[in-house]
């Protein structure tokens, strides 16, 4: 069943930390990102670990593999739940990424999921700064088979290009899709979105919503509303 993960894309902890208070008992995932970790560092996780809920960490990281190796195993060691790489780092890169995360697991515990970025969903056709680049969900088709390949497990792609990622490496490889938008909503700096309940009937295995929610009168109305699209899709 798909489940929906709430991005916390704010400047500070305390706002990030209230926001997510206030959508308890809705969704259980929540996403902490470049901004919100840059400014407040690991005490922004634990405080989300302490109140009971999934942590993605979504620092995509892309470096030479023995950086992301320690980075990843250093994100590992926080306790999140999820942590995303680059799939144009290549093979060796996913690997160590892989290998880090298994060095930073505690014994007898569950390791976090690792996932790579195919192509980021604020990109459209000739946003690729290379001529004669195929088209983004082309090319998120090809990084994909390759991150099945290198052992991840799966990827983050848009919801256009799901049906086609499962159908080319199964069932079993998760798709995470940024780029959710309600109908009616604006698409922000978004450009290859689909609804919550496109995204599930593609078989997205998680939904990340940001600003939807979290710039929403009532941000667990707005979750919930998200979540029953989802359930009846």
């Amino acid at each position: 069943m798909s489940e929906l993960v709430v991005a916390l894309d704010f400047k500070d902890a305390r706002s990030a930390l209230a926001m997510a208070k206030s959508l308890k008992g809705t969704a259980a995932w929540m996403k902490v990102g470049l901004e919100l970790f840059t400014a407040e560092g690991p005490a922004v996780v634990s405080g989300l670990k302490e109140m009971g809920f999934k942590v993605f960490l979504d620092m995509k990281f892309f470096d030479i593999p023995n950086t992301v190796q320690g980075a990843v195993r250093s994100a590992t060691r926080l306790g999140v739940d999820m942590v995303n790489i680059h799939a144009l780092g290549g093979r060796r890169m996913a690997e160590a990424a892989m290998a880090g995360c298994l060095e930073g697991a505690p014994e007898g515990k569950d390791r976090p999921l690792v996932l790579a970025v195919t192509m980021l969903t604020s990109m459209a056709a000739g946003d690729l700064p290379v001529e004669g680049a195929p088209e983004p969900s082309e090319m998120a088709l090809d990084l994909a088979r390759r991150v099945r390949d290198y052992g991840l497990d799966g990827v983050v792609c848009s919801g256009l290009e799901v049906e086609r990622i499962k159908a080319a490496c199964g069932d079993d490889f998760l798709c995470l899709t940024p780029g959710i938008r309600p109908a009616g909503t604006a698409g922000d700096d978004q450009r290859r979105v689909v609804t919550p309940a496109g995204a599930v009937r593609s078989g997205s295995d998680f939904l990340v919503v940001g600003r939807p929610v979290t710039g929403a009168d009532s941000p667990a109305e707005a979750a919930r509303a998200i979540l029953d699209e989802m359930a009846g899709a």
